[in-house]
């Protein structure tokens, strides 16, 4: 073992144990998740003072979706999207400082999206989630295709507006790549898409997502050998996840250990933004769920052009007419993008946000964040994202938002 590593690994091991007496004694799983991690959306809405409205939407293609409205004094609406695994939920955990509050603070009329097969919206007009392993075969591309243009035309109708502006978070992006491309027309119903760490490829990840992502395609393989059928991954209520919850709550080293060698190797290391007891609220949220398909999907965006699923040559042809799967042509996405980047982003890294920002034709911003150690996570989770984050958006919002 190399000096760079036994140095490395005495940091971790020093984190996982910082203040015993303080934050990490604090993670009692006989005590059960503080309040913030045991109130849903409407619940956190209205501990921060709002009246939030729940409104169902089914899309063509038959999935019931939660969509989520916090009403405010601007006619001009502002759509969050949240990435994989997440849900409505990360946009209020933080509270005061949290991006969907801050936005209603400030007056803005606030809706927030829940992906299909998320905890909020498992819903369909035919299929059970929990018998039907048909209602699990989806991902990005029909979240892309179906999920958001049924989301955006409710909102315009209840707000008898002609455009929406948005914000998206990971995979929240890539749903509007695929809409701008795969339906142009919404292109001129959103005023400006706000990128919070981009994903569109991930050619340039860096370990351990980088290795998951090549293994992905070959556990799917495995699977099939062995006759198992997987669908729902990451499920709110799975045995993994409640397996993940008990992990990083277990009391003194539980908290350290999961963001030492759990969330920060995946999103970035950045100890100042994801406190203990912020994870102590965050592990009753996420993860919430999605489809094996989802991932399968992101792990073939490492390989190939940015296209839709490749269900293998012999089935691409049958689907597709195609041996290949289609490619999203990016030219027709002509909506305003704003790139919002982070230097310490292991999923959504310069390289691969450089080649996105060359295809798409109408970038009016591409801002990497001054924080050096800005990571995946600190868009949704960041402790002072008030501060180097938000004047970004509040500032692209008021150039771009019609109201």
């Amino acid at each position: 073992m190399s000096i760079l590593t036994n140095f490395s690994l005495s940091l971790a091991l020093a984190e996982i144990f910082r203040s015993p007496f303080n934050d990490a004694l604090l993670f009692n799983p006989l005590k059960g998740p503080p309040e913030n991690g045991k109130l849903d959306f409407l619940g956190l809405a209205h501990k921060y003072g709002y009246q939030p409205l729940k409104h169902e939407v089914t899309t063509e293609d038959g999935y019931i979706l939660t969509l989520f409205h916090i009403p405010g004094k601007s006619r001009s609406p502002v759509l969050l999207v949240h990435g994989l695994g997440d849900t409505s939920d990360s946009w209020l955990l933080r509270g005061e400082t949290s991006l969907g509050i801050t936005l209603a603070n400030d007056g803005y009329d606030v809706w927030f999206a829940n992906s299909r097969g998320n905890r909020y919206s498992q819903g369909h007009v035919a299929l059970d989630p929990d018998n039907d392993s048909t209602y699990w075969n989806f991902s990005f591309h029909q979240m892309g295709y179906y999920d958001l243009p049924a989301i955006i035309d409710r909102i315009l109708n209840e707000t008898q507006s002609a455009s929406l502006s948005a914000i998206g978070h990971s995979r929240g992006n890539l749903m509007f790549y695929i809409l701008g491309a795969t339906r142009p027309e919404y292109n001129s119903k959103v005023n400006v898409m706000i990128s919070l760490a981009p994903i569109c490829y991930l050619r340039n990840t860096k370990p351990p997502i980088s290795t998951l992502i090549k293994a992905a395609p070959v556990l799917d393989q495995l699977f099939h050998s062995l006759d198992i059928q997987v669908t729902e991954v990451l499920g709110f209520n799975s045995t993994f996840t409640k397996l993940f919850r008990a992990f990083c709550t277990y009391p003194v080293i539980g908290p350290g250990l999961c963001l030492n060698f759990i969330i920060f190797p995946l999103f970035g290391y950045d100890p100042m933004e994801i406190e203990y007891s912020f994870l102590n609220v965050l592990v009753y949220h996420f993860p919430a769920g999605s489809s094996w398909m989802d991932l399968l999907h992101f792990s073939q965006l490492n390989r190939r052009d940015f296209s839709q699923f490749d269900y293998g040559y012999s089935q691409n042809l049958v689907i597709y007419n195609s041996h290949k799967p289609p490619v999203y042509n990016l030219t027709l996405a002509t909506m305003p993008f704003a790139l919002l980047v982070g230097r310490n982003d292991h999923l959504s890294t310069i390289a691969d946000v450089a080649i996105l920002k060359n295809q798409l034709p109408n970038v009016v911003e591409y801002i990497v964040n001054r924080r050096a150690l800005f990571n995946h996570a600190d868009d949704v989770w960041g402790k002072h994202m008030i501060d180097y984050l938000f004047p970004d958006i509040f500032r692209v919002l008021r150039q771009y938002n019609k109201v």
